[in-house]
């Protein structure tokens, strides 16, 4: 089915899923412009000859998009949250501010809802990276050899239920979980310094279990609760996979259809080499006797 829109503005941050997002764009011959926020987006999406603006250049964005012929908006890749006290808006972006500034006290997830609403109203679509590349969505099952073991999906049971009840709090997508135990809650550190700091207690762990060498604890990342969907779905990639070996970790779990992956080719076989497994669980997996 032909998407509703004609054109489509990649509001680019900063990692590599921008540039897949226009990647796919390419494979489909899709028309599309990217705006890069200067400060995060990669230099490597110099090569598509991109606008550039600031973080709190919301008008200028409004126009340049539009000016680009973009009737579509995905907001893809990283974005810290800016320090407020030195940002410099634009007209639209210093009238847009208090609402932002009241969403950022309830959390990162109200200040996309913000923005959304914001772009929405201007007319454009605003759609997910999975709706424009499909490719990158996490599949159900297995992405390389390996796969959970009984042991396993119970961690990963207790881990989506430890981040369903924090969703309200909108503290972040993930959590560690090893042989029942909670290691780590992902909060606005993001997923690479978590488990950084996952990696010397379960060293810990495993020395006093006299065994340095076993596997176990999985980390697992969902949406949150009532998150909005067309922005900053969990996502996973190989440095992801590196960082759960070296936290002496099982494997990673991602909801199924509910985050995306950079590249899963790679992602398999740098977890196949790892001896992890990384796995797009259902519904199913979640229920007791799966």
């Amino acid at each position: 089915m032909a998407e509703p829109w004609k054109k489509l503005g990649i509001i680019a941050g900063g990692g590599s899923l921008p540039l897949k997002i226009a990647e796919s764009c390419q494979q489909q011959d899709a028309p599309f412009h990217i705006l890069a926020l200067s400060g995060y987006a990669d230099d490597i999406l110099k090569s598509f000859k991109p606008s550039w603006c600031g973080i709190g250049e919301v008008g200028k964005a409004i126009r340049v998009l539009k000016d680009h012929g973009c009737d579509a908006v995905v907001l893809a890749g990283n974005v810290t949250r800016p320090n407020f006290a030195t940002l410099r808006p634009d007209w639209r972006g210093a009238k847009l501010l208090p609402k932002i500034l009241s969403a950022a006290t309830q959390g990162d997830g109200a200040m996309l809802d913000v923005l959304v609403a914001t772009f929405a109203s201007e007319g454009f679509y605003v759609v997910g990276a999975d709706d424009v590349a499909t490719a990158l969505t996490v599949p159900a099952g297995a992405l390389g050899m390996l796969g959970p073991d009984t042991c396993d999906l119970s961690d990963m049971r207790k881990a989506a239920a430890v981040v369903a009840a924090l969703g309200p709090f909108d503290v972040g997508q993930g959590a560690v979980v090893r042989q029942g135990f909670v290691i780590a809650i992902e909060a606005a550190e993001g997923t690479d310094l978590m488990l950084g700091r996952c990696a010397p207690l379960i060293a810990r762990l495993q020395g006093e279990e006299g065994n340095r060498s076993e596997r176990r604890g999985v980390l697992l990342k969902c949406p949150k609760p009532e998150q909005e969907r067309r922005v900053d779905l969990p996502t996973i990639g190989v440095r992801t996979v590196e960082l759960a070996a070296e936290a002496g970790l099982a494997g990673i779990a991602v909801e199924a259809s509910g985050g995306l992956v950079l590249d899963s080719g790679a992602v398999a076989r740098c977890a196949d080499a790892r001896g992890l497994f990384v796995y797009g669980y259902t519904s199913h997996d979640l229920r007791e006797g799966a």
